[in-house]
């Protein structure tokens, strides 16, 4: 049976082997756990050389499994001039070295607000992002660059603002953590209705094709008024996983859910019976 989604981890599986390890061993045991997508999980720095991004790459294809990339968690559309320099390139290096590793889509955390309005901050975003989109393909690299929803309120990375960002640049769209923006709003959207809402505005500013290129987070959530406090495994939390993948399913949604619980793998499989159920 084939499921509209692939799915799997941000960062290595918990029981990846130790030998031959690292990401080729994490390839490896992702397809042995019947998974066919992996995020590899750069989320401190770009520390890899061509040669192992080759070895990534050669890994993948051999299993079937789809390469993204979660990029450091240092990157802030919205620094000051002096760091913005910076934070662009780390996005950069995690789109290069992604690119050479196979991956089709890059992750990043797109900043803080600053006490600045949305709008405000967008203004300097946006122009930055595009300005490393067009360096991009003029480069030859296709990657997607995904600015994820974000799971606090001093964050960048509502739901909107993540489409305006995708609406004003090609190759750009989002990473949408469905347990991000359940915290984000202290325990709203978890029903039917409100992810009904979402998609319909997803497919407003980006049209319904985006709909079939979705690119999603997905973890139990522990949150407070301010939002997101850390990740819980998906049945020790109070999201409603099976309404949300009902819903996906019905609105014709696909693309790939990755998995970022304590549990990952055993929640990766939890999520893709889910589906296969749905």
């Amino acid at each position: 049976m084939s499921l509209p989604f692939r799915i799997g981890t941000v960062g290595s599986p918990i029981s990846t082997p130790k030998k031959p390890g690292g990401s080729v061993g994490a390839i490896q045991q992702i397809h042995a756990l019947g998974l066919d997508a992996l995020e590899l999980g750069w989320v401190q720095s770009v520390r890899v050389t061509e040669e192992t991004c080759a070895a990534i790459k050669r890994e993948a294809e051999i299993q079937g499994v789809m390469i993204s990339v979660h990029a450091p968690y240092f990157i802030n559309l919205n620094a000051n001039e002096e760091e913005w320099p910076k934070s662009r390139k780390r996005l950069m290096d995690a789109a290069h070295y992604g690119y050479l590793a196979g991956a089709t889509d890059i992750v990043f955390h797109p900043g803080s607000y600053f006490d600045k309005s949305a709008d405000e901050v967008l203004a300097i975003a946006i122009p930055r992002l595009l300005d490393c989109v067009n360096e991009l393909r003029s480069s030859g690299n296709p990657v997607t660059l995904r600015p994820e929803t974000m799971g606090k309120s001093a964050m960048l990375g509502t739901l909107e603002d993540t489409l305006k960002m995708s609406q004003s640049i090609e190759n750009v769209l989002p990473c949408v953590d469905f347990a991000h923006l359940h915290a984000r709003a202290a325990g709203g959207n978890n029903s039917r209705e409100e992810w009904m809402k979402q998609i319909d505005t997803i497919s407003n500013m980006l049209g319904s094709e985006a709909l079939q290129k979705m690119h999603i987070h997905l973890s139990g959530i522990e949150y407070s008024s301010k939002g997101e406090k850390n990740h819980l495994p998906l049945k020790e939390s109070d999201f409603n996983l099976v309404d949300l993948i009902d819903v996906l399913i019905k609105r014709k949604c696909s693309g790939r859910i990755m998995c970022e619980s304590p549990i990952m793998e055993e929640d990766a499989l939890y999520i893709k019976e889910t589906i296969e159920k749905a």
